[in-house]
């Protein structure tokens, strides 16, 4: 063990990249409003270096926290002495990052020369996906291009693949890794891409979508926090711009959005992993997406995914007031989640964001609601809390297969009934 120790104290140094021996994510579960208090309470002790990654909310909603190997006794000691029930999600997170890795590296024993060699089953690097995007445009040059709508704060272009098979079309918008550490959804951005240029012409329902509708795709939404996900921190969510006033970096680019900023449901503590930012659209991944957005003017769908909880929300997130489409958006996530379901069984739980889950201020589908996209959705892929965001890359491929069904229903949905 001591070796061990060593060898991982001599990674760090070499290779700066962290590493989570011994640490561990705690699925707690509370059964009243004091509960939640209280773990809110242990929320706000930063000595603990606490990472929750499914939020104290409501007592009917599971609570994941990862734990540091050194606060693991007083947090679980807390737990004990106010009878909060919980268990071991995951017993050593290194454990599972370790496998994550191993699998990368085969994959990488063969470099593709096309996206048909592609390794559509295992995580990417960033500069993998960049070449992924441009062998796929050079091998459909007819259907889709490249363009770059911005730059991150590291100077990263970003980039959009946009499929389009005539001029002057209304759009739809998907993104993909908004969140750095969600690796299954850039992962399903590159299975979805292959998809759609390689069954225009032979898919009788995604070739009326795209004979009508151009369809706009960010796989990597968040670039620097991706590449430092791969090189530093495996569990970095926010962007990588630096506050000026802390030594912490990084906002969570689904709270800098301007429907509801800075409301409940979002930090104005730069440390904390919702922090809002200093101002509305202060990151320039989410500025550029605004920008884009407004200057093509005719976006009829939004859908943004994200992971982890199985869920598929509609807007609003930041009041309880109906948004006033409710109801479609309502019985639309329903259908979508039951074609989603009929492939593998996965069952996703649907309604707007603030009845669902929690109330979040400053979110990317309220905000194109609020700009008239109609149908804009937020997605929350596999699993429902044995991995989180560590999903092993044998189920990449399903969970994009079923993802894309419940996709083209709300895209057909978009296509029959224009507005």
């Amino acid at each position: 063990m001591r070796g061990l120790l060593v060898l991982a104290t001599v990674f760090v140094a070499v290779f700066g990249k962290e590493t989570f021996e011994g640490h561990q994510v705690l699925r707690i579960t509370a059964t009243n409003e004091v509960q939640i208090n209280l773990l809110k309470e242990l929320s706000e002790l930063e000595h603990l270096q606490l990472d929750f990654w499914m939020e104290p909310i409501h007592e009917s909603l599971p609570v994941d926290v990862h734990v540091p190997f050194r606060s693991l006794q007083p947090v679980k000691s807390f737990l004990a002495y106010n009878e909060i029930h919980y268990e071991v999600m995951i017993k050593d997170l290194q454990d599972l990052l370790n496998m994550e890795q191993r699998e990368m590296l085969k994959s990488r024993a063969l470099q593709p020369r096309s996206t048909d060699d592609y390794d559509y089953t295992n995580y990417h690097t960033l500069d993998e996906i960049n070449s992924f995007i441009d062998m796929l445009v050079k091998e459909n040059p007819r259907l889709l291009r490249k363009i770059e709508i911005g730059h991150s704060y590291e100077k990263r272009s970003l980039n959009v693949l946009h499929f389009s098979t005539g001029p002057n079309r209304p759009g739809i918008w998907i993104d993909t890794g908004i969140h750095s550490r969600e690796w299954i959804t850039q992962a399903s951005g590159t299975w979805f891409a292959k998809k759609i240029a390689t069954d225009y012409g032979r898919d009788d329902a995604l070739t009326a979508i795209l004979d009508k509708y151009d369809i706009f795709l960010e796989i990597v939404t968040n670039p620097d926090g991706y590449d430092y996900t791969h090189k530093t921190n495996r569990m970095w969510r926010k962007t990588r711009k630096p506050d000026p006033d802390s030594d912490c970096v990084g906002v969570d680019p689904n709270r800098n959005w301007s429907t509801g900023f800075g409301g409940a449901g979002s930090s104005s503590h730069p440390c904390s992993e919702t922090y809002r930012g200093p101002y509305v659209n202060s990151e320039s991944e989410v500025k550029a997406i605004v920008d884009f957005v407004k200057s093509h003017g005719n976006l009829k769908a939004f859908l943004s995914i994200h992971s982890y909880s199985q869920m598929l929300l509609f807007p609003y997130g930041d009041t309880s007031i109906p948004c006033p489409d409710h109801e479609e958006l309502n019985e639309l996530a329903r259908k979508a989640a039951t074609d989603l379901k009929s492939l593998y069984g996965t069952t996703y739980t649907y309604g707007s964001t603030y009845d669902t889950i929690y109330q979040a201020s400053g979110t990317t589908s309220d905000w194109t609601y609020d700009q008239g996209i109609k149908y804009s959705y937020t997605f929350e892929l596999r699993d429902n809390g044995h991995y989180g965001f560590i999903l092993p890359a044998d189920q990449i491929v399903p969970t994009a297969e079923e993802t894309w069904l419940a996709l083209m229903t709300i895209m057909e949905h978009t296509k029959n009934n224009p507005y």
